[in-house]
């Protein structure tokens, strides 16, 4: 086993371990924050379709769809995250199991229900509505103070950004 993938795998089993002993409903958020700010100390890049395998966590990538700026695409040479995949890992290692599945935002919003009042933990999704229909094309971690978890785009690394930065906001969700 490579030492960045046994690194990343021993991270996983510790934080599944850990997070799968406490009741879900009262202690999910903290530890929702505490895995996405763990992760972001193992710097882990971007990757176009990274984290949508079968199981959750870093994967390489897909081309499908890319529309970024460093070409050609090197999603599929890329072992990492996009930005759904990153929050479908954080969310698998706090609840357990992969609650929001291996789908884009879209489908991740959809089982999710909208809040007023966000906490950290909660995902801030980004894109526009048209119709009555939400389109997204962004997620990340809420941390509080304005602050979310991000795997913005490739060539960067998963790390903490300005939620104010991003644009097309369309509110705090919470499973």
């Amino acid at each position: 086993m490579s030492g960045r993938r046994g690194v990343l795998l021993a991270m996983a089993l510790v934080l599944l371990v850990v997070t799968a002993s406490a009741p879900i409903k009262h202690y999910v958020l903290p530890r929702i924050v505490a895995i996405a700010y763990e992760i972001e100390r193992h710097g882990i890049v971007y990757s176009w379709g990274g984290g949508h395998a079968e199981r959750p966590g870093p994967s390489t990538g897909t081309c499908a769809g890319y529309t970024g700026r460093i070409k050609p695409c090197p999603a599929t040479r890329t072992r990492g995250l996009d930005c759904s995949g990153l929050t479908r890992w954080v969310y698998a290692l706090a609840h357990g199991a992969d609650v929001l599945g291996p789908g884009n935002t879209d489908d991740h919003v959809r089982r999710m229900r909208q809040v007023r009042s966000p906490v950290p933990g909660d995902l801030v999704f980004f894109g526009e509505r048209k119709k009555k229909r939400l389109r997204t094309r962004h997620v990340g971690i809420y941390l509080g103070l304005g602050r979310m978890m991000n795997a913005p785009e490739t060539g960067a690394i998963v790390r903490v950004d300005d939620i104010a930065k991003v644009p097309g906001f369309l509110g705090f969700y919470r499973y």
